[in-house]
C-alpha cells in the first residue's frame, strides 16, 4: 500500500519528540550556563568613592548598624602633619591644642601627637569613629584631601540594598569587587592596586 503523505510532512508523534529534544536541550544549557556563571562571578560589596563624597553626615544617620560601618580613613602619604588641621580644629579655635573645645570631631576620634615642630601626626581613632566626614569636609576646604570616608569592611553586613547608599545625594556609593574593596588615596592606593 502506498503512502499518500508528502515526505517533508511529520507526523504528530516526531513533532512532539524533536519539541521536548529542543525544549530540554534549551534548558540544560541555561542551567549550565547559570552555574557557570555563578560560579566565576565575583562577591560585590558595597564602597565609597571619596572622589565624589559630598560630606552630607548621612553615613553616620542611616546605617543599618548601630554605629555607621563607615569610618574615616588618612592618608599619611597626603597629608601636612600641620599644626593648624583645618580637618583637626574648629574654624575659628581659640588655640591649637586637643582641648575638646577646640576638636572639630564631636567625638573625639582623631588623635593628634607631636612629632616635631611645627608637626602632629593624626590619627583615627575607628571605635569612636560615626563616619559624620566633619573632619573630612574640613581637610577638603582648606587642606590637602587627605582625610575621608570609606566603608570598612569588617563591620559591614553588606545589604543587598545599602540603606546609606540609598540616601546619597551624591550617589558616591557603588557596588566593587571584594578582591579590592577599598577606593583609596595617595601612595596608599598604589600599595593597594600593586603599582609600587
Amino acid at each position: 500500500m502506498k503512502n499518500n503523505k508528502p515526505d517533508n510532512l511529520i507526523n504528530r508523534r516526531d513533532f512532539l519528540r524533536t519539541s521536548l529534544h529542543t525544549v530540554a536541550s534549551i534548558t540544560i544549557g541555561g542551567i549550565a550556563g547559570f552555574l557557570i556563571g555563578r560560579s566565576s562571578s565575583e562577591e560585590m560589596v558595597w564602597q565609597l568613592d571619596p572622589n565624589i563624597c559630598v560630606q552630607c553626615e548621612k553615613c553616620s544617620q542611616n546605617c543599618v548598624l548601630p554605629q555607621s560601618a563607615v569610618k574615616v580613613v588618612h592618608s599619611f602619604s597626603m597629608c601636612g602633619y600641620c599644626d593648624l588641621c583645618s580637618g583637626y580644629l574648629q574654624p575659628g579655635a581659640k588655640s591649637r591644642d586637643t582641648g575638646a573645645e577646640n576638636q572639630l570631631c564631636p567625638t573625639g576620634a582623631i588623635k593628634r601627637t607631636f612629632v616635631e615642630d611645627p608637626y602632629f601626626e593624626y590619627t583615627i581613632d575607628k571605635d569612636l569613629c560615626i563616619g559624620c566626614g566633619k573632619c573630612v569636609k574640613g581637610c577638603g576646604a582648606f587642606g590637602n584631601g587627605s582625610l575621608y570616608l570609606q566603608v570598612n569592611h569588617d563591620l559591614c553586613l553588606n545589604c543587598n540594598e545599602c540603606s546609606i547608599a540609598r540616601s546619597c545625594p551624591s550617589r558616591a556609593y557603588k557596588r566593587v569587587p571584594a578582591s579590592k574593596p577599598y577606593i583609596l588615596r595617595g601612595s596608599e592606593a598604589a600599595r593597594f592596586l600593586g603599582k609600587q
